[in-house]
């Protein structure tokens, strides 16, 4: 049986010739970080193979205890950055808790990653119900049958809810559930990160003052 060591599964630092590949440019510089994402944005959905709008949401519990995943960016502008969910899931719970969190976009197609903090605050029930009308059918439906981040008796629950709302709703189209809705989280801080050779990385950082940003530079 072939054994590998620990060492053998991480990946070699990168080597010389690896830095060369990757190639530079003038340093990064902008007086809107919105207009700088979405330009970035843009780059990422032609070179990402997938979900260039997948983004780590972080929050905590009661506990203080720090709580990540992955969901899907939905729209975003000067009023922030939305996304939506089932508000009695752990992410849901942890926001009505505690309304700040923090967002991570990595771009590894294009060395780049872009942290952003702040208040977390419900959209609107006519916001919610647009987007959920967009929605495919299946999905609505999930939205309905998933008791999401709460313990399953059996592994076909999921399926039997499926079909359960299936059957209720017929040909109608299902209305956005009561318990699912969108945040958007109003940026305070955005830190734009791009990769350059030997760790000589640009870390460009804005802070929310007033109406306006500040800028600075962080060593990387």
């Amino acid at each position: 049986m072939l054994r590998m060591s620990r060492k053998s599964l991480i990946p070699p630092s990168p080597a010389e010739g690896d830095f060369a590949a990757g190639g530079d440019g003038p340093p990064l510089s902008a007086d809107d970080p919105i207009a700088l994402f979405s330009e970035w944005f843009e780059a990422a959905k032609s070179k990402e193979p997938n979900d260039p709008n997948g983004m780590a949401l972080a929050t905590v519990d009661a506990d203080g205890l720090p709580d990540v995943r992955m969901v899907l960016l939905k729209d975003f502008g000067a009023d922030g950055f939305t996304f939506f969910t089932n508000l009695e899931s752990a992410k849901g719970r942890e926001i009505a808790a505690n309304p700040k969190a923090a967002l991570l976009f990595h771009w590894k197609s294009l060395r780049r990653q872009v942290r952003i903090r702040g208040a977390v605050e419900r959209v609107s029930d006519a916001e919610a119900d647009e987007y959920f009308a967009t929605r495919a059918r299946g999905s609505q439906i999930g939205a309905w049958a998933s008791d999401q981040s709460r313990p399953m008796a059996g592994a076909h629950d999921l399926e039997k809810r499926v079909a359960k709302f299936t059957l209720k709703f017929g040909v109608k189209a299902p209305p956005r559930p009561p318990h699912w809705s969108g945040f958007r989280l109003v940026p305070q801080e955005i830190e734009f990160w791009r990769d350059r050779p030997f760790r000589l990385h640009e870390r460009l950082l804005f802070v929310r003052a007033g109406k306006d940003w500040t800028t600075s530079r962080l060593f990387p």
